[in-house]
């Protein structure tokens, strides 16, 4: 079991597989972009699956595949039943936008293990969709969200950040569409890595980042840096000699209180 030095439980990895992604979500990045990793420095599937590995020998329990966009990866359903073959791991799930989860991409993915989806939808106004992530389609999500129900995933959970002001009539769109399709609805308060803070206050019950006293993960960035905290600059490069060592180093670095990320956007480490 892996434990920090205040004695909150680690047991929950999350793995950027990529920096890329297929949208520009406005409050995910600046409408130039970033500047990307080149492909020789993300971490190869061989990679992902050593950490892991160690990981689980640990205590991780459950791993989660982010991005950026993780589908805009070739190959996830090999890496997902990699990962499917590590004795201990508990569960697999992905944060997805859903525009590439095709109705072959998402049965290919449930049968190589992964067991759960969260799919990331702001909003069902078409106009709005793409104003916010400068150019999508919001109907190739909700193909996506079809796409994961036929393949059998249940428990499906929509991922939606609130941007506020005007997001009553979103929300109330929302719960209606999720609680018809058999979804759970996530809804997410807008915050900064700068400032562990949220937008203003609203009527709606969001979530919020979670509270650092209950926090039980370490994230891996794609380039293959351990982050013990999303808002903390703190990183720590993987050493594939003694993978085991930086998982505990990484941990014993966790803050006691997260308060602000500069060196990083949040489309790199993964959420």
């Amino acid at each position: 079991m892996l434990k920090d030095g205040i004695g909150r439980e680690i047991n929950y990895l999350r793995i950027s597989v990529t920096d890329r992604c297929n949208l520009r979500c406005e409050y995910c990045m600046p409408p130039e972009g970033i500047e990307l990793k080149s492909h020789g420095d993300m971490l190869t599937f061989e990679e992902i699956e050593a950490v892991v590995r160690a990981a689980v020998r640990l205590g991780i329990g459950k791993v989660r595949l982010t991005g950026g966009e993780p589908l805009v990866r070739r190959g996830m359903a090999g890496l997902v039943r990699i990962l499917r073959e590590i004795n201990g791991l508990e569960e697999i799930s992905m944060t997805t936008n859903g525009i590439l989860l095709t109705s072959d991409a998402a049965a290919e993915l449930k049968k190589a293990g992964l067991d759960r989806l969260n799919i990331s939808l702001d909003t069902l106004d078409p106009a709005r969709y793409r104003n916010l992530t400068r150019g999508g389609d919001v109907a190739d999500v909700l193909r996506g969200i079809t796409a994961a129900q036929a393949a059998g995933f249940e428990g499906t959970k929509v991922n939606m950040v609130v941007t506020l002001p005007g997001s009553h009539e979103d929300v109330e769109m929302m719960k209606s569409f999720c609680a018809r399709e058999g979804l759970v609805l996530q809804t997410i308060n807008r915050f900064s890595l700068l400032k562990r803070t949220t937008e203003t206050e609203s009527p709606h019950d969001f979530d919020r980042p979670l509270p650092c006293a209950k926090c039980n993960r370490l994230r891996l960035t794609a380039d293959g840096y351990l982050k013990p905290c999303l808002f903390s600059d703190i990183e720590i490069k993987v050493d594939f000699e003694d993978i085991e060592g930086s998982i505990r180093k990484a941990v014993e670095a966790k803050p006691v209180e997260g308060t602000s990320c500069s060196n990083r956007s949040m489309k790199q480490i993964g959420g």
